[in-house]
């Protein structure tokens, strides 16, 4: 399987745009991605993933400007994202009616929740723009079974991938997710970030 280096950006991007699957090198764990503008794209990663159709994935957005675009973004997640993204935290927010119509958010059902990231490294904000797309974002592995610690892991349980860009992770855990989609938001999955950080922001 083909290896890029983060230096092979115009590569990469190509390789997107013509609906291509890679894993990536987040802060988190490595992941999966494809542009979310393409069901064609979207269809593919749902195969190399093993993964129930109707089931969301999550989208990396280059910065807050492309997430306004995509969902509704209220105080409480303007704080989050102004004092924690980039960084290991997911935001399950309000989706806009407008957006991924054509794949309800990524799935074969319709729902009003996306969960969103800010591009986690200068490389990956300069591939999400140079698609000029968000990025479907999901962790290397099948469904349901442990994310993959490197690209020889990857290749093997993800075969069916278009490449892999090599890098390294920093936390080893997966992100924070935080639902904000209440009146008071709900802590989904603790990681990096801890519900304490959060909640300490939030009454500031």
């Amino acid at each position: 399987m083909k290896r890029y280096k983060t230096s092979d950006i115009d590569l990469i991007i190509q390789l997107l745009k013509e609906d291509g699957v890679i894993s990536v090198p987040t802060d988190t764990v490595y992941g999966l991605c494809a542009r979310v503008n393409s069901s064609t794209a979207f269809h593919k990663l749902v195969d190399i993933k093993n993964r129930p159709a109707n089931k969301n994935f999550p989208v990396m957005c280059s910065d807050i400007e492309q997430i306004k675009k995509i969902a509704i973004v209220d105080k409480n997640a303007e704080k989050l994202i102004a004092n924690f993204m980039p960084g290991p935290i997911t935001l399950v927010l309000r989706k806009k009616a407008d957006a991924f119509m054509h794949i309800n958010n990524g799935g074969e059902r319709s729902t009003n929740e996306i969960a969103v990231r800010m591009a986690t490294s200068p490389f990956l904000k300069e591939v999400i723009q140079g698609v000029d797309s968000p990025l479907f974002m999901t962790s290397a592995n099948q469904s349901g079974q442990e994310v993959c610690k490197n690209l020889n892991e990857i290749e093997k349980i993800c075969p069916g991938l278009d490449g892999m860009v090599e890098g390294e992770v920093h936390f080893g855990e997966a992100s924070t997710i935080v639902d904000c989609t209440g009146d008071s938001i709900k802590i989904q999955r603790e990681g990096p970030i801890s519900q304490k950080e959060i909640i300490n922001i939030l009454n500031q």
